[in-house]
């Protein structure tokens, strides 16, 4: 006789089950994985290294490359920032899978950890691929710019926004 079947709790899934309710996220971050590295793609074949393409008054597609992590952090340093970053984002990647694992009930907090994961994967790809990141959005005004990113970096930005809004919102919700 069978005894009963686990379906674990919201943060603490059965072992059995979790993995087929990842499975959407993980969908969702390999789609802007792939998404991220045909368009990356793209830019390093079609254009020239500084090539800039005027779309708006206020956007460009331009084809530059970041050795460094968000805003060119450590861009300059000899090199050892490409493993630093590399495997800041394979640690990243684990860390938000083995979470999705435990936190499937929750579903903007899983939307949020898919679209960090997918970013941090493409980037991760380029690292090891190219040595550097390839980035290829430009948003400016008049004289002032905004670091060229890609779209890894806007899984990765509107990830850590909808995780400061899944936080704020659980913390007004009533605990009882």
């Amino acid at each position: 006789m069978a005894g009963p079947v686990d379906h674990g709790t919201p943060d603490q899934p059965s072992g059995r089950a979790a993995p087929a309710r990842i499975g959407g996220w993980l969908a969702l971050a390999l789609f802007i994985i792939v998404l991220d590295q045909l368009t990356k793609i793209y830019f390093n074949t079609t254009f020239q290294y500084g090539e800039r393409l005027h779309l708006l008054p206020f956007f460009d597609f331009t084809l530059v490359y970041n050795r460094g992590a968000a805003f060119s952090f450590l861009a300059t340093e000899e090199g050892w920032q490409r493993w630093f970053f590399t495997g800041l984002g394979c640690v990243a990647a684990v860390v938000i899978v083995w979470l999705l694992r435990r936190t499937h009930g929750q579903p903007r907090f899983s939307l949020a950890l898919a679209l960090i994961l997918g970013g941090a994967v493409g980037n991760v790809i380029d690292r090891v691929v190219y040595g550097h990141v390839v980035d290829f959005l430009l948003f400016y005004w008049n004289d002032w710019q905004f670091p060229a990113f890609n779209l890894a970096d806007v899984g990765i930005s509107c990830g850590a926004v909808l995780l400061v809004l899944d936080e704020l919102l659980r913390s007004r919700k009533p605990h009882g």
